[in-house]
């Protein structure tokens, strides 16, 4: 999140006037376990004060798995309840979780069949699935890369990513996931990916900044970061509901 959503917001400085500035509140979680991450979560809603203090424009929350492991359909819940946050701190901004922006995103795509990469232990992976298939998309093929240190997630080389993704059943597939985790780097292996597989693909990081861009009511296009982010979609809508999301 500190790196590559950033990058994409200084490419899109290239192609349009608005400028940002960006403020982080750390959350504190070392290895990807679920009581890590649900302790990590808890702490979410003394971030979202910290960060309304500065008066920020909108919030993304970082963390995928800590949203899909609280339970189906939580990012919903979390985004409602940090934006709650910044109103009693009389500094409303909307709030973005990066799990709900890969789901929204997704649909934005209109991808109803997907494959996917994510750095997590073969059980945190398989909830990713299951929140997904919760939404309404169908995951035809995934790799868990099991690496349960937070840094060394940080640490993959995005260089791989296309091959990892070329291994994937994803023929079928309306769209590829080539890192389902905003701490594992893949931006600047997306196009290439793209290009190598025939067909969009995205990253929970470029999902997040073009739901980002629309809660702020700016068009959601940003050079290099793929299909999502082209143009094509420069005037979605902030989200669109899965029909099996209740």
């Amino acid at each position: 999140m500190e790196t590559e959503v950033p990058a994409i917001l200084r490419a899109r400085h290239t192609v349009a006037p608005e400028r940002f500035t960006f403020h982080s509140s750390r959350m504190r979680m070392t290895h990807v376990t679920p009581e890590q991450l649900k302790a990590m979560d808890a702490d979410s809603d003394r971030c979202a004060v910290e960060l309304s203090d500065a008066h920020v424009d909108v919030l993304g929350y970082a963390c995928l798995v800590a949203i899909m492991s609280m339970g189906l359909g939580y990012h919903r819940t979390s985004e409602e309840r940090l934006h709650r946050r910044t109103v009693e701190n009389e500094a409303p901004a909307p709030v973005v979780t990066s799990a709900g922006a890969l789901v929204h995103g997704l649909h934005t795509l209109g991808a109803k069949k997907i494959a996917l990469i994510a750095p997590y232990m073969r059980p945190l992976t398989r909830t990713v699935v299951e929140y997904l298939t919760h939404e309404g998309i169908e995951v035809l093929d995934y790799r868990a890369l099991e690496i349960p240190n937070n840094l060394d997630v940080a640490a993959h080389d995005p260089a791989k990513l296309p091959g990892l993704a070329r291994a994937l059943e994803h023929a079928d597939a309306d769209a590829v996931v080539l890192s389902a985790c905003v701490q594992m780097p893949s931006l600047g292996a997306v196009e290439e990916a793209e290009q190598l597989l025939g067909k969009p693909v995205v990253s929970a990081a470029v999902c997040t900044a073009h739901q980002m861009l629309r809660a702020l009511d700016l068009p959601a296009v940003a050079p290099g970061a793929g299909h999502l982010l082209s143009g094509a979609y420069a005037d979605a809508p902030l989200a669109t509901p899965a029909a099996s999301a209740g």
